[in-house]
């Protein structure tokens, strides 16, 4: 199910036959140089930042080291998929500025919009931008700081570093950006690392044939369709759009549009300025956040996440028609580390590159934090009942790591294997069923998770 249509470029010339207090946000250069400063206005195309610092990280219990790391990760920023929110903007400018019906601060919105369909149809529309790149390649310099003798090992050992992809171009992208930055840091990997290989099933698994239902549910589930619907409608979404529009326009055009043109309108100028920051660097003079206050845009990204929530996330008590598809890569997870505990994996890393529909339901699946509560029948998602928020759960280049760290029995006996998981970065807990080797401990012992996360 998609969001409200953007105004269409049809209707905008429609409108030219006479048919039809907050704070600012913090810019995109701010965001760049403070990227947790209004972190809940852009939803989950919030660029990147790292959720914990280095120097507060557990140190493994004694006589364990790390032998192995893989990951699933979110392409990083990117351009936004089409023109179609700034065609109709800029289709909706052009009929006010022909009728002398912008306000000062909407004359100055159109040049921006421009800017930043250029820079994306340059890029090439759904591409990883440069921050995006930037974004993987820092993941990837941190990583091999945490871990150094494992990276030592790995070159020592002539051990394979595999990297996955969902074979669509932004994901290719991340994940030679994340290569890139490991060779950065350890020219020796260069030859250790393979070749991207697709696997559709593993990591875009929400578009195969298998998970028709799932497809099914998000096109035309009525209980899903109900619920969106009524969220939409709440009344402080024409209030936010009117609030908007009220800024841009002179009131007689504004009265020439009606509520649902101006909520279109609205949806997709917020589109645009979620997007903007992504594209930091491509189009660093396309700064949209003075065209939205806080208030409304915190107001858009709510829409959006509840979206997120139901056709991805942690969705309705008692259903889990969004999030089971994932337990193919929570599989892979397992096998993965299972592969290299029993000695049938030399590889060293595994490195997986995806989409926010693979990483939402993996986070549900998973418990990860701020996904473990569904909605109750009759209430509704709300930032304030529920806590998933798009920024956290899945914003650009999201990560799930895994690291397994071994012991070397003094008396000979077979090495015990434990697991430490990062979730954008920050050492995260096991869902409440799995039991740390140690009260507040960040390590898990593999044989616990199989048993907890139901495959062993």
């Amino acid at each position: 199910m998609k969001r409200t249509a953007p105004l269409s470029v049809a209707v905008a010339v429609s409108l030219a036959a006479g048919v039809l207090s907050a704070a600012g946000s913090a810019s995109a250069r701010d965001l760049a140089a403070n990227p947790h400063a209004d972190r809940g206005l852009y939803g989950t195309k919030t660029p990147y930042a790292p959720q914990e610092r280095p120097n507060t990280y557990q140190k493994p219990p004694k006589g364990f080291s790390p032998v192995f790391t893989e990951n699933v990760a979110r392409h990083g920023s990117r351009a936004m998929s089409n023109s179609g929110d700034g065609d109709a903007v800029l289709a909706v400018l052009g009929v006010a500025r022909e009728r002398g019906a912008l306000t000062d601060l909407g004359t100055e919105l159109g040049p921006k919009v421009q800017s930043l369909l250029d820079a994306a149809a340059a890029l090439g529309y759904g591409n990883l931008s440069a921050r995006g790149a930037q974004e993987h390649r820092e993941t990837a310099l941190r990583l091999e700081q945490r871990l150094p003798s494992l990276f030592e090992t790995i070159e020592a050992e002539h051990e394979p570093v595999v990297v996955k992809t969902s074979g669509v171009a932004r994901a290719v992208a991340s994940a030679n950006a994340f290569t890139g930055g490991l060779t950065a840091g350890e020219p020796e990997l260069a030859g250790l690392i393979k070749a991207p290989v697709t696997d559709k099933n593993l990591l875009y698994f929400h578009k195969q044939p298998q998970n028709a239902d799932y497809q099914a549910y998000v096109a035309s589930d009525p209980d899903l369709a109900a619920v969106l619907a009524e969220i939409d409608a709440d009344p402080r979404t024409a209030e936010a759009a009117d609030h908007v529009v009220a800024r841009l326009f002179h009131d007689d055009f504004t009265a020439t549009l009606t509520a649902p043109a101006r909520v279109s309108f609205a949806r997709s100028l917020y589109q645009l300025y979620s997007a903007a920051p992504d594209l930091s660097v491509e189009a660093p003079d396309a700064d949209l956040s003075r065209f939205l206050t806080a208030r409304d845009a915190q107001w858009f990204a709510y829409l959006d996440d509840a979206e997120e929530f139901y056709q991805k996330g942690p969705a309705f008590s008692g259903r889990t028609i969004t999030y089971r598809m994932a337990g193919v890569l929570l599989d892979d997870l397992l096998a993965q580390a299972e592969a290299k505990a029993s000695g049938s994996s030399r590889n060293g890393a595994v490195l997986r590159f995806t989409h926010a529909e693979e990483i939402e339901p993996l986070a549900a699946l998973m418990g990860l934090p701020g996904s473990t509560e569904p909605a109750e029948p009759g209430r509704p998602y709300s930032y304030r009942n529920n806590p998933w928020r798009g920024a956290d759960v899945a914003p650009m280049a999201a990560n799930i790591q895994w690291d397994l760290y071994a012991n070397a029995p003094s008396d000979g006996g077979p090495a015990t294997y434990l697991v430490r998981m990062l979730y954008n970065e920050e050492e995260t807990a096991f869902k409440a069923s799995c039991k740390p080797v140690a009260t507040g401990s960040s390590f898990y012992d593999l044989n616990e998770l199989k048993r907890c996360l139901g495959h062993g």
